[in-house]
């Protein structure tokens, strides 16, 4: 066996690895068949919040400081901080906030979460209830 047919044998190995083998996070296990869902809360919601370090209002101090800055990313970012965070509070009028200023900032990228905020942070306070207690 040559070189490039050992090379052939070991990429038929991985594809057929990586299309068997699929990876369901404790999220996703969590909302089942609540795709939408889950989708809404995959890109914004702390597994663990507590571990964030910052409170919600310093991350939107934060988040505000930046956008005066002209820091369009970091003020992003800190927005979407702040949107978890109001997540992890029970918040969905606040969350919703938080992302559609994320969303203001970077209009290409688009939150499911704003969907239905209530449904997801309901969904999260399930989960949180669950797993951080």
């Amino acid at each position: 066996m040559g070189l490039l047919d050992r090379f052939r044998k070991k990429k038929e190995v991985e594809n057929i690895s990586a299309e068997s083998t699929k990876i369901t996070t404790e999220l996703e296990k969590f909302c089942g068949s609540d795709k939408e869902t889950y989708e809404a809360l995959l890109n914004t919601m702390a597994l663990d919040p507590r571990k964030i370090g910052t409170p919600l209002k310093e991350a939107v101090e934060n988040a505000k400081k930046a956008e005066k800055e002209k820091d369009s990313i970091i003020a992003r970012e800190w927005y979407r901080v702040a949107g978890s965070l109001a997540i992890y509070e029970g918040s969905a009028k606040k969350a919703a906030e938080f992302f559609n200023e994320a969303q203001r900032i970077f209009p290409g990228e688009k939150f499911p979460f704003l969907k239905n905020p209530e449904k997801a942070v309901a969904k999260a306070q399930e989960y949180y209830k669950k797993h951080l207690t």
